[in-house]
């Protein structure tokens, strides 16, 4: 009985000294604020920069810019800056997207192969002509909006920058695989662009129905990586031209709405430009950096993009794909891209565009590469447009 009383009276002392702390404490809280003392003052600039960073988030760092004076002269010297653009016109604005420029409607050979393409391609940057259109404009549904470059000006510092528009630039069909990633300095530099027909997860069972160029080269290929006759003629070369034409265009586009974006930010060292669901990455570093600044860009008469020059395309195919976790990849393709004249693309070496390919994509996407690189390469020819 006499050590649980003992027990009972020195919890109840221990508890009435850590009520006594805390007490302490919030009065010494309370005294400071009455006082106009505030804590946070004696954290670092640097460790609250170090913080911003790592919150990255452009609209967030905005909504903290607005809570003091000292926040507000921090957040612009931030580093490192993420911006999600989660502004789209709908669809019927397609056409005043493309023609907001004021520029002639595209008249050239591949005008009807485009054309099908630009509306779907331009949507998620009809946001940037937004801005410019009058205020009365779809009858004043939609609250006004700021363009990237807006929304950005305030951050002085920015050395590393990463936008994300909400969805892809190219439309697929469900379980088809589309992937591409674009290198531009003043104009493209090198692209690597993975497709196939169908993508069968590894947790998913394999499906039992194929495509037709994919089921006549399982019957004869000897898998010495040559593509089948039947590759030709039942339009599987065709639809491997629209993925291409169509993921130059989306990267010729995000390379454009960048133009301002870089012009005023010279602290920029890495920009990356990709979507929501990963279908496309657009990537300058320092040298491509410099380069956007001290060339003139040359943009396309029919859209608000960047012109794409001649390219030569290298082509690999394999009817299917295994990969080590069971996935499987039909019709599977890899195309890389360089502009006539240029050695290797990136820095002029075939050993840097090899790296760069090598690792353009992610998990089982870059052993797909792997796979498709021992494959036999078939060129081709691309003009300008």
């Amino acid at each position: 009985v006499s050590l649980a009383r003992a027990t009972a009276e020195a919890e109840s002392a221990s508890s009435s000294r850590m009520q006594s702390r805390h007490r302490v404490f919030a009065e010494d809280l309370l005294l400071a604020q009455l006082q106009g003392e505030d804590h946070f003052d004696s954290v670092p600039d640097s460790l609250v920069l170090l913080i911003f960073n790592k919150l990255a988030d452009a609209r967030s760092l905005g909504r903290c810019s607005a809570v003091s004076r000292r926040f507000n002269a921090l957040v612009p010297l931030v580093d490192d800056a993420c911006l999600h653009i989660d502004r789209v016109i709908a669809a019927g604005d397609a056409d005043d997207a493309l023609g907001a420029s004021g520029g002639p409607r595209q008249r050239g050979v591949l005008s009807s192969l485009l054309k099908t393409v630009l509306l779907a391609v331009l949507k998620p940057f009809g946001h940037c002509d937004a801005g410019a259109r009058p205020a009365g404009h779809a009858g004043g549904k939609h609250a006004p909006h700021h363009s990237p470059a807006q929304v950005l000006k305030n951050f002085s510092s920015i050395r590393n920058l990463r936008m994300e528009l909400p969805v892809s630039d190219v439309g697929t069909d469900d379980g088809v695989l589309l992937r591409w990633k674009a290198v531009f300095g003043t104009t493209l530099q090198s692209c690597v662009i993975l497709g196939g027909t169908r993508l069968d997860h590894a947790s998913h069972a394999p499906s039992a129905s194929m495509a037709p160029e994919e089921h006549d080269a399982s019957q004869g290929d000897d898998d010495n990586g040559s593509i089948p006759e039947s590759f030709y003629t039942n339009g599987g070369l065709k639809l491997r031209v629209v993925w291409t034409i169509s993921s130059l265009i989306a990267a010729a586009t995000r390379h454009y709405l960048l133009r301002e974006i870089v012009k005023e930010h010279p602290t920029l060292e890495r920009v990356e430009l990709t979507d929501a669901h990963g279908q496309g990455m657009l990537c300058m570093e320092r040298p491509q950096l410099k380069e956007f600044t001290d060339k003139p860009l040359a943009a396309a008469a029919a859209a608000n993009r960047t012109q794409v020059p001649a390219c030569n395309m290298k082509l690999r195919y394999a009817p299917m794909l295994e990969l080590s976790d069971g996935t499987r990849i039909q019709g599977a393709t890899l195309v890389v891209i360089k502009p006539v004249g240029e050695a290797g693309g990136i820095g002029g070496g075939r050993k840097e565009l090899d790296e760069f390919v090598a690792g353009a994509f992610d998990g089982p996407f870059r052993e797909a590469v792997a796979m498709l690189s021992k494959r036999r390469t078939y060129l081709l020819e691309m003009n300008g447009f």
